[in-house]
């Protein structure tokens, strides 16, 4: 939305074409749903966008191989340049012994979940008692708001294989689950890692105290859960039951070493079970080799030669190893160009350097076919591959739809149909009416 954003205020035609219905990517489907603010302020601006004259919506359109458009279908429209924004879509390896078993999850299915993504939204979350959720960023913060606040399970711990002192979520994120802390609990870890925090120079109070520090402005509990952390922490195997259903997680302790002005986990070779019911690892993101642009170890290729400029044109032009060349006129902005990198403030960053990026290579490129003629070939081949594409006039109708559910339903925040079928049959229906 970013890089259509830039380009359409520099009077270009601009197509976007959208795998899901609705538009804003994780803006939509990231963001914990409660956070109407935010969120509505998005979205006010992507329908500004949207309702621009030279901006042309297709949503509920896929791109990759066997999808609705394959990437050589994109590129043959005729298009002058061809911006690929998609996301991360695969998730990296767990690679721990276990990681298939009932109760395992990763954090961006359960995002997608509670937020209502269509294939996630209706999905069964069971996840039992006590929930080990592998990580110490705002995503643990946000799948331990869910669990704490809706889900309401017994006990949430972050497992985090650094200590305190290296956690990386924001403070005033940690508002929406601290009411909910075991205070007991977190001296008592902090004393058994006191010795360990010592022999990097961390005074055991001083970093207990900065830790519980941020513990204000709680808001005000609404389940008995406690949350906990796990500090110094490995996960080395995921332990099973006669069902394949998660018992415990074994761990390896942790001490840590200086690195220069920052710390590393180095594994103590001393193992022990930590019973759980359920984990949930937040380990990162990788792109999805299947959509047909040249791939390379989780990532999008692009060009390795710099270019010089700034921003410099390499960091987003799509590179093919095989022929050694930039694919002319493709372009890769936000995690489909860096996974996991950022949330909207930098994605919509990176979009503004992409779209300055495209911009330089249009002037040096004689335009491509108008618009009307790419439109009206898009058009021919989504009626040919029998898909459904959504336009604006089609949100509009989902979302008086959707507002007329309000209040109606257990969904966190706004109402959202958990179904691509539903949200066109609701389209067609007032359409029709």
């Amino acid at each position: 939305m970013a890089v259509a954003s830039s380009l359409s205020k520099a009077g270009h035609d601009i197509i976007i074409l959208n795998r899901d219905i609705r538009f804003g990517g994780l803006a939509e489907y990231g963001i914990f749903p409660s956070k109407l603010k935010l969120r509505g302020g998005l979205k006010k601006q992507y329908w500004e966008l949207l309702q621009q004259k030279n901006v042309h919506y297709f949503g509920n359109v896929s791109i990759g191989n066997g999808k609705d458009l394959t990437v050589d279908d994109v590129r043959g429209l005729g298009a002058s340049a061809v911006v690929f924004t998609i996301g991360a879509q695969g998730t990296k390896a767990i690679g721990v012994e276990g990681d298939s078993a009932q109760g395992v999850f990763h954090a961006k299915d359960v995002v997608y979940h509670y937020n209502r993504l269509p294939g996630f939204g209706d999905r069964p979350f069971e996840v039992g008692k006590h929930v080990c959720v592998i990580g110490a960023g705002d995503v643990m913060v946000d799948i331990a708001h869910w669990l704490v606040r809706y889900k309401k399970v017994e006990r949430v711990t972050a497992i985090v294989r650094r200590g305190p002192v290296e956690r990386k979520y924001n403070p005033k994120e940690i508002r929406s689950i601290c009411a909910n802390m075991d205070l007991e609990g977190i001296r008592s870890e902090f004393e058994r890692i006191k010795e360990r925090l010592a022999t990097v120079g961390q005074n055991h109070d001083d970093v207990l105290k900065g830790f519980t520090d941020e513990f204000t402005k709680c808001e005000p509990p609404v389940s008995e859960t406690k949350m906990g952390f796990r500090f110094l922490a490995s996960p080395k195997r995921i332990l099973v039951d006669g069902h394949n259903r998660v018992r415990a997680l074994e761990m390896e302790d942790n001490r840590l070493d200086p690195k220069g002005e920052d710390t590393v986990a180095v594994g103590l070779k001393q193992y022990y079970e930590f019973p759980c019911d359920a984990v949930v690892f937040a380990v990162g993101d990788k792109v999805d080799e299947t959509v047909g642009l040249p791939y390379k170890n989780g990532t999008f290729i692009t060009n390795p030669n710099k270019t010089g400029n700034d921003p410099d044109d390499a960091l987003f032009q799509a590179y093919d190893e095989t022929s050694g060349k930039v694919m002319d006129g493709v372009f890769l902005a936000g995690w489909a160009r860096k996974a996991s990198e950022g949330l909207v403030g930098v994605a919509k960053r990176d979009g503004d350097w992409c779209a300055e990026v495209v911009e330089r290579y249009l002037s040096t490129k004689n335009s491509g076919g108008d618009a009307k003629t790419v439109l009206d070939q898009l058009h021919s081949l989504l009626r040919t591959r029998q898909s459904r594409p959504v336009d604006v006039n089609g949100l509009r109708a989902l979302e008086v739809a959707e507002r007329s559910f309000a209040g109606k339903t257990d969904c966190i925040g706004e109402f959202k149909f958990t179904a691509n079928q539903d949200m066109l049959a609701c389209i067609e229906q007032r359409k029709s009416s």
